[in-house]
């Protein structure tokens, strides 16, 4: 995984490659070897710039994917003081896939709910590669009710490539825990605010995203489905999945312009995957900045306001 390297990186890493064997070779501090040093950096870092700042819709769905990218327990562990991580729903088991509990962001509490990949084979299959059963959105709503009881504001991350679809969640009600979490987060008493860190897939992340403040990180995607199985259906070609990426408008820039989304969060160059913590450190600003903007609100006013939000969107006008 650490040798993990998207084709648009490998000039990066090639380069910066080549900087470290020569910090290595110059430990006796030579002055003309510590400028040629400071210059290839300095060259680096544009290099990063210029390749990141002008990534398509398909290259952004990689770095959705990154297997290095931070994952939300990689958040709550920078961003959450003494958090406390509760379990199960109540009704059937605890689902890995979804983290859920309460701890303090600055000077609130929040409770925190994101769903969670593994970074091994051992700990995907625990995690479930990110995809939650029915018991996992209904873990995740009933911590959300039990902020809301308290006049917590609550803090979600999504990061799924959609719901599972095994018989076992069908036969459980995944359609239906979906659509209770979406009925029951639409009519909560707490300011909402929803994250999308990574991969935002179908109703699977619809069902942690429907808040008042959804912000995005820069390379994030959000999607109703993935390119592979838009270009599946659309193209009957698989292989078309970049053709289907810029199709399906998923990238944080189009969502934005699209008005889906309330803000995107600006990533480190390189990705959130090479600074964990600058990428929580902006996530967390973010999140804190919009609490201060829901924090002036009644109750009625965020109900009335987050309804009317998902209310307008979906339009369109006829020629």
């Amino acid at each position: 995984m650490n040798n993990y390297i998207l084709d648009f990186e490998k000039p990066i890493v090639e380069l910066e490659r080549k900087i470290d064997e020569m910090r290595a070779l110059n430990r006796n501090g030579n002055l003309s070897a510590a400028d040629e040093i400071e210059r290839l950096q300095a060259k680096a870092d544009q290099l990063k710039r210029d390749i990141f700042d002008k990534l398509g819709p398909w290259q952004r769905v990689q770095l959705a994917r990154h297997p290095r990218r931070p994952y939300t327990n990689d958040y709550i562990t920078r961003i959450a003081a003494d958090f406390q991580e509760l379990h199960g729903d109540r009704r059937f088991a605890d689902d890995p896939s979804i983290i859920a509990g309460v701890g303090k962001i600055g000077d609130y509490h929040f409770a925190l709910i994101g769903h969670q990949k593994g970074r091994s084979t051992k700990e995907n299959l625990r995690r479930n590669f990110g995809m939650p059963n029915p018991e996992g959105y209904r873990k995740a709503l009933r911590v959300m009710k039990l902020a809301a009881k308290f006049g917590r504001p609550i803090l979600t991350l999504i990061d799924t490539p959609g719901a599972y679809p095994g018989l076992g969640a069908e036969e459980r009600g995944q359609a239906e825990a979906i659509a209770n979490n979406l009925f029951g987060m639409a009519g909560l008493p707490a300011p909402i605010i929803a994250v999308i860190i990574g991969e935002g897939g179908s109703g699977g992340a619809l069902a942690l995203g429907l808040a008042d403040k959804v912000l995005m990180l820069e390379n994030a995607i959000y999607s109703v489905i993935s390119p592979e199985g838009c270009a599946s259906i659309l193209y009957r070609d698989a292989t078309k999945n970049k053709v289907a990426a810029e199709a399906l408008k998923l990238t944080a820039q189009d969502l934005r312009r699209l008005g889906i989304i309330d803000g995107l969060i600006s990533e480190p160059p390189g990705g959130a995957h090479s600074d964990y913590d600058e990428t929580a450190r902006v996530l967390k600003a973010a999140v804190l900045k919009a609490l201060q903007e829901l924090k002036s609100k009644s109750t009625d006013e965020l109900i009335d306001s987050r309804r009317d939000k998902f209310r307008r969107m979906g339009f369109w006008q006829e020629k």
